[in-house]
């Protein structure tokens, strides 16, 4: 090997392993990091402690597949392409998880990935990701014949994989809601037997087993819950007493909770996911109330499981040189004003998500960091903790700098909707600006769909809980065309150029 072969490949075993450890559908608030005394999350509240926890980071989309391709691409639905689940992400888009790879990094997967349909048991398609390692399971019931999880679980609990897949194969394929249909499923397991549990066995087994053992590592571990349908261990939901719990914002009002809104979130309350699941108002207040303690569980269960990984990380000798990142592709309006799950709500509950970096000695500890970041700036993110450069088209930034307080954070939020989740007729279109102490939301009309043109503008600052809707509020008329300018500047400033100009004409 030659002197400039020698110091690559010394770079190269000195670069940190990088773990993401990612949720899927867990609003912000539901931590102790963040606040929420209720919540039993010492694990998660420890890597938070010992690193750096960034308190307004936003999804650029409000469901899976589009913001998952944000954070794989560093780009935005409108540059990316993946403008709804159901659509796959188009073949020219590179990953980041591509490049660690093509620089020496040991690339793998465990879990969720969604990037394609994979709607009724399909197997979802792969792409030129760098994944060596890849345990692809797109949900704990999907019924794919390559859903790793079931292939796991019929080796290790056979018994338990039999009663599942008899009781699924009567069920129509594709299926959701908010809570299980009843009987045995695979959403409702037994702890040892769990998606949580596989998810951190397979994270472990990787780390100390299945890695390259002389590179750096990449691993994406994804959590499917606190995703609904909302069930989890008996022992893990024991821990929680609903009385005892916060009522969701506006639980104790009546009808009018959403009066003044742009009328597709009453559309919502009445039937979640344009009528493939049951509506707020299909739930009774008990229903609601055990929905919210069972969400507390799960995310209870995922943080004893991320215990897990960290003490596997601790016991290898692996801590001190792994970036450590824990986020959620967005969030779950769990009975805030008179919602449930994700769709066209811009609400903090969906659009906020956790995110806290954990690098021991490189980022400092115990840190908050206050303005704006997004999901789309952990592409340049993990490049830049590799000493790599950002993918040329990549829209974010890397937060290791804001981290170390040596940048600031942006000082405003994008996040759109584009009919993203389960189609409504006519589509509908929403476009969130959040900036400074205030959100704009706006609701396109014509031409970009039959529907009215409309929206909300909130003053987080005097109305924290998003309930006095200012878009009509003749007092905040200024404001509001002051927002709406801003945001036609922050569209254009997210365009994609990156198409390379050669010449002047």
């Amino acid at each position: 090997m030659t002197t400039s072969g020698t110091a690559q490949a010394d770079q190269r075993q000195t670069r940190p392993n990088i773990l993401f450890l990612c949720t899927d559908q867990h609003r912000f608030d539901v931590l102790g990091a963040y606040g929420n005394p209720y919540a039993h999350t010492p694990n998660i509240d420890r890597l938070a402690a010992q690193g750096v926890l960034f308190e307004h980071c936003y999804t650029p989309n409000p469901v899976c597949a589009p913001s998952r391709a944000s954070i794989l691409t560093g780009r935005y639905p409108r540059a990316h392409g993946l403008w709804a689940n159901g659509v796959p992400l188009p073949a020219g888009e590179r990953l980041f998880t591509r490049t660690l790879a093509d620089e020496g990094y040991d690339c793998g997967l465990v879990g969720k990935l969604h990037l394609a349909p994979c709607f009724g048991g399909r197997t979802e398609p792969r792409y030129d990701d760098g994944f060596r390692v890849f345990r692809w399971s797109h949900a704990p019931n999907h019924g794919s014949p390559e859903n790793a999880y079931h292939l796991w679980l019929k080796e290790h609990h056979p018994t338990l994989y039999e009663r599942a897949a008899g009781a699924g194969r009567g069920r129509a394929p594709g299926t959701s809601g908010t809570t299980p249909s009843g009987g045995p499923s695979f959403d409702d397991m037994p702890a040892e037997a769990h998606y949580t549990h596989w998810v951190a066995q397979e994270t472990i087994d990787f780390l100390g087993r299945t890695r390259h053992p002389q590179k750096p590592f990449f691993l994406w571990a994804n959590f499917f819950d606190p995703h609904h349908p909302f069930v989890a261990p008996q022992e893990y939901k024991d821990r929680y007493d609903v009385a005892t719990l916060p009522v969701p914002i506006g639980h104790a009002r009546h009808q009018g909770e959403l009066d003044g809104n742009p009328p597709i979130l009453a559309e919502a309350s009445q039937k979640s996911y344009a009528g493939h699941a049951r509506g707020y108002v299909e739930h009774t207040r008990d229903e609601i109330r055990e929905i919210v303690r069972t969400y507390y569980a799960m995310v209870t269960f995922v943080d004893n499981e991320v215990g897990r990984i960290l003490a596997q990380l601790d016991a290898l000798g692996l801590r001190q040189n792994t970036l450590i990142v824990f986020t959620s592709d967005h969030g779950e309006m769990l009975g805030d004003h008179r919602l449930l799950l994700k769709g066209p709500m811009m609400y903090e509950g969906a659009v906020r998500v956790p995110l806290i970096l954990n690098w021991p000695g490189r980022l400092p500890a115990g840190r908050r960091r206050g303005g704006f970041v997004s999901l789309v700036d952990l592409c340049a993110t993990a490049l830049d903790a590799a000493a790599l450069p950002d993918l040329p088209t990549s829209q974010g930034v890397s937060l290791l700098p804001i981290a170390r307080g040596e940048a600031p954070a942006r000082d405003d939020a994008l996040c759109e909707y584009r009919d993203s989740g389960h189609p409504y007729d006519p589509p509908v279109h929403v476009t969130m600006l959040r900036t400074g102490h205030h959100k704009l939301v706006v609701h396109h009309g014509h031409p970009a769909t039959a529907r009215p043109r409309t929206g909300q503008l909130f003053d987080l600052q005097a109305d924290p809980q998003e309930v006095t809707n200012l878009w009509h509020d003749p007092a905040s008329r200024d404001l509001r065309a002051k927002l709406q300018e801003r945001l036609l500047d922050v569209l254009i400033a997210t365009e994609d150029r990156t198409q390379p100009r050669e010449a002047h004409w």
